[in-house]
């Protein structure tokens, strides 16, 4: 049995799969396998992950039809038969040392979860070539990691946050999946909702209910790549609301049903209370939405034909 678990959902990614699998191959740590979900792609991406596969057992490749990125996940989820597992979207990439770093600090503190943060420089040395229309650089030069600061926690609620600005300088901002090693057992049942982008808000709220031990690092051991065809970033407006608007709810419902304990190491920490957050939000959301409706009335009102779709094209 693989030690590490690695999920790829892949949907019209052939200009930057090699670059991601190429990552996986490049790794320190080799005792791994890579479940790679082709969700449907009209592209060159099925037979990329095919090729791959041929060549490298370690790489277990599924196909199905488009039914977005939760399903691909869940599927993956399903399939997955390490110990740990890693989410790896199919068009970023990881630091050649990511896979042994993690499971170093999980297997030294026993840890459910094991947190790091990705490459900001690159990123938005990224975001500034877009710009300037000079497209990506030809190579990455990673650095190589030695001695690093890490922290462990009983809590993770003291330091799991929405926030920007927060003042602890080990945070675990944000809820990618990306972001984190995860011991297996921790995430048995729990799936991400189908139908919906956001889905990772509600899924990594559930998860933080069950992680008793954390290890928490600022190695950037993810490469994010800011791509405009991605879901969140090629979605139609109204769509993202609706998404974020389930997802929020799902989140709520499950602190609403979370062990009392569990809900007071929450709610004692006003920085990472998420359901102030939330619910702060949801209030906010709703306006938009209620608000975007006139809108949309009006513009009926007066033959403009502007319709509130529900579904993403």
């Amino acid at each position: 049995m693989p030690v590490i678990s690695i999920i790829i959902p892949c949907h019209n990614v052939q200009k930057y799969l090699p670059r991601c699998i190429d990552s996986l191959l490049a790794q320190s740590f080799q005792d791994w396998e890579a479940v790679c979900v082709d969700d449907g792609s009209t592209d060159a991406t099925a037979a990329i992950l095919d090729a791959y596969a041929a060549r490298d057992g370690r790489l277990n490749v599924i196909h199905q039809p488009n039914a977005g990125v939760s399903s691909a996940r869940n599927r993956a989820l399903k399939e997955a038969r390490g110990a740990y597992v890693l989410f790896v979207d199919s068009d970023d990439l990881l630091h050649p040392q990511a896979l042994e770093i993690c499971l170093k600090l999980a297997r030294r503190d026993g840890s459910d979860l094991v947190c790091f943060t990705y490459d900001h420089a690159w990123r938005t040395r990224l975001i500034v070539r877009h710009a300037l229309h000079l497209g990506d650089p030809r190579s990455i030069r990673f650095p190589k990691l030695g001695e690093f600061e890490s922290a462990v926690t009983e809590n993770i609620f003291d330091h799991a946050t929405e926030r920007s600005g927060h003042e602890d300088p080990l945070a675990t901002r944000h809820c990618q999946p990306w972001r984190c090693l995860y011991k297996k057992e921790i995430l048995e049942g729990i799936d991400f909702i189908p139908g919906i982008i956001y889905e990772d808000f509600p899924w990594w709220s559930r998860v933080l209910l069950r992680v008793k031990k954390a290890t928490l690092t600022r190695l950037p051991l993810y490469y994010y790549y800011p791509n405009p065809g991605s879901y969140i970033l090629s979605s139609r407006e109204e769509y993202k609301i609706r998404s974020l608007v389930t997802a929020i709810a799902a989140a709520k419902e499950a602190y609403a049903s979370a062990q009392a304990s569990v809900k007071a190491k929450w709610e004692e920490n006003p920085n990472t209370n998420y359901l102030e957050i939330m619910m702060t939000a949801e209030a906010a959301i709703k306006k938009f939405v209620m608000d975007y409706i006139d809108l949309i009335g009006s513009a009926n009102r007066y033959g403009y034909g502007a319709t509130f779709s529900d579904s993403q094209e």
